[in-house]
């Protein structure tokens, strides 16, 4: 294991003090075309209100650390004028090529050991609504005493129908009130057809699984290095080799390009022992097509 990744000095502080947020905007949102285009992702539109999704995820942390946001080339201008407009100062990192949310998180997570503490890592896509602020403290305090005890903690939000657009997520126990503080997972589970979900739903035992995670930057890169070796490789290598430009860090592209691409979820939280679940008690959205768009908007009163 590198030295850097060892370092922690989270000293006497609360927690919630050593929170760095890592905001994924690298996505196109192909679902939502042709109102999200490529150069114009749905992260980065206006849809449901005068802030775009990017911003609202912003404002959502803005009580801790500056974030660390995770884009592509094609949109970091756009970010870094959209970031501007609710001052939020952010660093950013360019990816030269798309490489899925586990390299993504890799990189961030390194940058976050840069600075010679071990922080705790707030992973947010940044096309995500969520309702109730407050239910999304409560959760967020869970999951830091997990992942302040090196546990890799996930967000699940407790079904309300047997929606076939979701992954799911099996806990050790179900989520009938016992597990406000947290519970192992037992699987994670694709997106199922009607009749499966409905069993999950009825059963009590099923989250859908929100995209979001909270653990330790150096708890994710040792589970990183274990599982994913040639991963953990050129991300290291192609942050090490980043040159600071025009304000924002570009990854070497010789280095990321060798990296293999895969999500967190099937590049870790499937393989690792040491994954958790607390529930997210909310109203969640992924904006991820027209249907959710819809079902997310205000609508007329008849």
């Amino acid at each position: 294991m590198d030295r850097e990744i060892e370092q922690s000095e989270t000293g006497d502080q609360p927690l919630i003090k050593n929170v760095v947020p890592v905001i994924l905007s690298g996505g196109n949102g192909t679902r939502l075309w042709p109102k999200s285009r490529k150069k114009m992702p749905k992260q980065l539109l206006k849809l449901n209100g005068e802030d775009s999704m990017l911003q609202r995820t912003v404002s959502r942390v803005a009580n801790l650390q500056s974030p660390i946001v995770v884009c592509n080339e094609e949109q970091r201008f756009m970010i870094a004028s959209q970031l501007q407009e609710v001052n939020c100062s952010a660093t950013i990192i360019v990816e030269p090529i798309a490489r899925n949310t586990a390299p993504a998180i890799a990189v961030a997570a390194f940058k976050a050991l840069s600075q010679g503490t071990d922080p705790i890592l707030l992973v947010q896509p940044a096309d995500h609504l969520i309702g109730d602020q407050e239910a999304f403290q409560v959760a967020l305090e869970a999951a830091l005493e997990l992942a302040d005890s090196g546990k890799l903690v996930t967000f699940g939000v407790p079904p309300s129908v047997a929606d076939t657009g979701f992954g799911y997520i099996k806990v050790a126990g179900g989520f009938g009130g016992s597990i406000s503080e947290g519970e192992r997972i037992e699987q994670f589970v694709e997106k199922p057809d009607l009749t499966t979900a409905e069993q999950y739903l009825s059963s009590g035992d099923y989250f859908w699984n929100s995209g979001m995670f909270v653990f330790k930057a150096s708890a994710y890169l040792k589970e990183l290095e274990e599982l994913q070796s040639e991963m953990f490789f050129h991300c290291q290598r192609a942050y090490r080799r980043s040159v600071l430009e025009v304000g924002v860090i570009r990854l070497s592209e010789q280095a990321f390009d060798l990296c293999p691409s895969d999500s967190i979820d099937y590049a870790i939280m499937e393989k690792t022992d040491n994954a958790w679940l607390v529930p997210l008690y909310s109203s969640w959205k992924d904006l991820g097509n027209w249907s959710a768009m819809w079902e997310a908007a205000e609508k007329d009163v008849v």
